[in-house]
């Protein structure tokens, strides 16, 4: 009934808690029989998972264009298919322009991952585009991560993306550049500092690719970031007088 394209680590998240109640079939590129089995899902072929009703997509934002050109052919008229991208904006975009119109569209976000969302769901937050897909499957989705225990926030793409650039993509950037710096746990510390280096923490298990995609991809991240820059030599500078 569903299927998953891409086994990483979120990939493998989303299989153990859906196997619980559904059908699950997952593909990866590279085989990854062990975990897909371990995760309580099937493994299929390609063609198998896009013959599913819903079909998470739950790769890089950098390969999704050629996972839709791939799939275009295959996938089921009434499907549903699922980005999991932390943008927005640009997946919708090329499923509108790659995808059957006959195929229903529900862009998300989920916040959460696998280090945050290990033991339970409860009180995550997930975000949610409804762009081309019917009023009552849109309904059924939403009760389903409601009950759940995840808390549903609605919204336009754009309004995700520029909030975003914001509340990930600067935090990442931060996180990253405390990394170069080479901050690290010190005696004499205080508690500023501490939740410093919970934000490196935070960022240290995520891909560089990760990283590079959610800057790359959103079209609010360099002007936001080139902004926190501006801020922080304006103060700088001042320091300096």
């Amino acid at each position: 009934m569903i299927g998953i394209i891409g086994f990483g680590r979120f990939g493998q998240l989303t299989a153990q808690y859906l196997a619980k109640d559904f059908e699950v079939w997952a593909y990866n590129h590279h085989s990854k029989s062990a975990e897909i089995k371990n995760s309580g899902a099937l493994e299929g072929s390609f063609e198998e998972v896009c013959r599913q009703k819903i079909i998470i997509l739950a790769v890089p934002i950098s390969h999704l264009e050629e996972v839709l050109q791939r799939m275009a052919p295959v996938v089921q008229a009434n499907a549903v298919v699922v980005d999991v991208c932390s943008v927005k904006v640009l997946p919708l975009k090329w499923m509108h322009a790659l995808l059957p119109p006959q195929v229903s569209i529900l862009a998300t976000h989920p916040m959460f991952g696998p280090d945050s969302a290990a033991e339970s769901l409860k009180d995550r937050k997930i975000f949610l585009v409804r762009e081309r897909v019917a009023q009552t499957t849109y309904d059924r989705i939403v009760t389903y991560l409601k009950n759940k225990g995840l808390i549903v926030i609605e919204g336009s793409a754009e309004e995700h993306d520029r909030q975003i650039a914001i509340t990930l993509a600067l935090t990442h950037f931060i996180g990253r550049s405390l990394s170069k710096f080479g901050a690290e746990p010190l005696d004499v510390d205080t508690e500023g500092y501490k939740r410093l280096l919970h934000i490196l923490g935070v960022v240290e298990n995520d891909t560089w690719q990760l990283f590079v995609d959610m800057h790359r991809y959103n079209p609010y991240a360099k002007e936001t970031r080139e902004t926190f820059m501006n801020a922080m030599q304006s103060i700088s500078s001042r320091l300096d007088q």
